[in-house]
Formats: C-alpha cells, sequence, structure tokens
C-alpha cells in the first residue's frame, strides 16, 4: 500500500512529519511506484505491509457506537430511577456504582472517538482538537477498564471473603483512585514523554495513539494497562466459575452436570461485557498475519466492541431481578 508523501515541517509543533497533501499515488505497475506531487519540497514514499480498508467495518462501527451510545443513557437513567433501590444492598451497590462508572467513562470514550473521527476525516486536520480528542479517548478508555477492574476484584472478594463484606467507603476510596487518578496519571506521563522525546503522542490521520512497533509507540500507554487489566479479569471470571460449580449435588449427577454448565455459560455471558474480555481481540490483530483469520479478528473485534454499551445493558442491567 504505497503512499506518496512530503516532509512537513509545520506539523507536530514544527518538529514536521510525514504529510501527504498535494500528493497522490497516479501508478503502481510491476512493483514501481509513480508520484504526482503539486509542490517541491523533501519527498518519500512510504509502504505499508498491506491496507485493510473495508466500509462495512465503518458502517459497523458508527451504527454499533450510535446504539451503543443510546443504550448507555437509558442505563443510566434506568440506575437513576431504580438507585434508592439498589444502595439498601452492599454487594448491590458496589456492583451498581462500578456498572455506572463503566457506562459513563465508556459514553463519554464513544462521544470523543466520534469526535476524532470527524476531525480526522475533515480536509484540513485541526491539530489542537485532536490531541484533544486523542487524549480524552485515551483516558476515558482507560478509566472505564480501570472500573471493570474495580467492578472484577470487588466479585471475587465478595465471594471468597463471604463473612468479611468489603465496605462501602473503603471500596469508593481505592476505587477512585485506580478507577480515575492511575488513568490520569498514566496518559499525562505518556504524553509529556512524547514531547521530551521528541516521538509523537498522537497520529492526525485517525486522532488516536502511534504504533511503531512492539514495544514502541504511545499505544503501548494504552495496550500494556488493558492487557494487564485483561488478564486480571480472566483470571477473576475463572475464579467466579470455579466458585460457582462446586456444589453439594453428585458429581455423577447428570442435573449436575446440566446446572453446572448453565451456570459456566451465564457467567461467561454476564460478566464478559463489563469484564472488557471481548477487547482481547484487538491484541489477536497485532499478532495475526494477513489472511481470512485477521479479516474474521477485524470484524469480531469491532462488532463486539462497537455494540458494548448495548451489552452493558443487556447484562448489567436488565438481568438485575430489581431492575
Amino acid at each position: 500500500s504505497p503512499q506518496c508523501v512530503f516532509w512537513n515541517f509545520s506539523l507536530f509543533d514544527r518538529l514536521g512529519g510525514w504529510d501527504n497533501e498535494g500528493c497522490e499515488v497516479t501508478g503502481f505497475v510491476n512493483e514501481t511506484v509513480t508520484c504526482n506531487c503539486n509542490h517541491l519540497t523533501s519527498f518519500s514514499i512510504l509502504m505499508s505491509p498491506f491496507s485493510f480498508n473495508n466500509p462495512a467495518l465503518d458502517y459497523i462501527t458508527y451504527i454499533g457506537v450510535g446504539i451503543s451510545m443510546a443504550s448507555l443513557v437509558i442505563c443510566l437513567i434506568i440506575e437513576g430511577i431504580i438507585w434508592n433501590n439498589i444502595s439498601r444492598n452492599n454487594t448491590s451497590y458496589l456492583r451498581h456504582v462500578s456498572i455506572v462508572n463503566i457506562a459513563v467513562s465508556l459514553l463519554i470514550a464513544n462521544i470523543w472517538f466520534i469526535i476524532g473521527a470527524a476531525i480526522s476525516d475533515a480536509e484540513e486536520t485541526n491539530v489542537s482538537a485532536c490531541i484533544a480528542a486523542t487524549f480524552f479517548i485515551h483516558f476515558f478508555y482507560l478509566a472505564m477498564f480501570s472500573w471493570m477492574l474495580c467492578m472484577s476484584v470487588m466479585l471475587v472478594h465478595q465471594l471468597i471473603f463471604v463473612f468479611t463484606p468489603l465496605r462501602k467507603r473503603v471500596f469508593m476510596f481505592f476505587s477512585s483512585i485506580i478507577g480515575y487518578v492511575c488513568p490520569i496519571l498514566i496518559v499525562g506521563c505518556s504524553y509529556v514523554y512524547s514531547k521530551y522525546t521528541g516521538k509523537p503522542y498522537f497520529d492526525p490521520n485517525v486522532c488516536w495513539l502511534v504504533y511503531e512497533k512492539l514495544l514502541e509507540g504511545s499505544i503501548h500507554a494504552f495496550f500494556i494497562p488493558i492487557g494487564t487489566i485483561i488478564f486480571i479479569n480472566l483470571f477473576s471470571m475463572m475464579v467466579v466459575i470455579i466458585t460457582l460449580t462446586k456444589t453439594s449435588v453428585p458429581e455423577n449427577s447428570k442435573t449436575h452436570d446440566k446446572d453446572t454448565a448453565k451456570s459456566v455459560l451465564k457467567v461467561v455471558v454476564f460478566l464478559t461485557p463489563v469484564f472488557g474480555i471481548t477487547w482481547i481481540f484487538g491484541f489477536a490483530q497485532l499478532i495475526l498475519e494477513e489472511g481470512t483469520l485477521l479479516t474474521v479478528a477485524y470484524y469480531t473485534f469491532t462488532i463486539l466492541n462497537s455494540f458494548q454499551g448495548l451489552f452493558i445493558l443487556l447484562t448489567g442491567c436488565f438481568t438485575e431481578q430489581k431492575v
């Protein structure tokens, strides 16, 4: 996928960067690329291993994100209506506090995602607005995952330490630090590090973090934290599954096997959206090479995460008996 570019010294606060304005590919035959530019400067040709531009994924993304945003608004309205009823029970209160913060973080992140897409699609990218979009998308997605971590740790604690319930004040104190303070420190440090080293913090073409190669690029300030959280949440899910499958029913009983299968299925369906497990398909895109499996990973990741808000509404609200 060749791209004709020139070095634009006015980008990234006068540090410069590759820009394709006024340049286009006019020929690409027998591994020979022909470029046509309407100005004189330092030219080059950028080559990517492959290009995956699929309009269907764009439609799925925008439709899914739109439905997710509406679902999250409905979820928050429902939480507001039933709040007095759920706040009486300690476990229910802690669970719904987590769900509310997850929903708020994802809703704001999706709003900035749409804003960032609009900025990057404009004929002339507003650099300041693009930085702001990248910063807030980065922060609120990290905040969402951090509250998912708080929820998974709380759930495991309540299952294991049945007779020592988690106090509301303790949970709120530590969750606030993990949910909002830690993400702002990660985002702030990654931005300052990028400015200090002279490396770009964001990509103006997409208003998102930069991936250069493994362990290089500002995207790792997102990959590493959410990868760690997903791993912990997977472990928490396994603990929940193991705990729920321990019953007094004889092991050879068919009823036991059927109930066990139902319990496992419920745990996977209910906890996967609110634990962010579906984002694991994003890491698959980095590992897989071009081919059918990569295409499947793209579609799976796009569908599951575009509609994540809807799944949170269904599993986080409508599965609650009080709702």
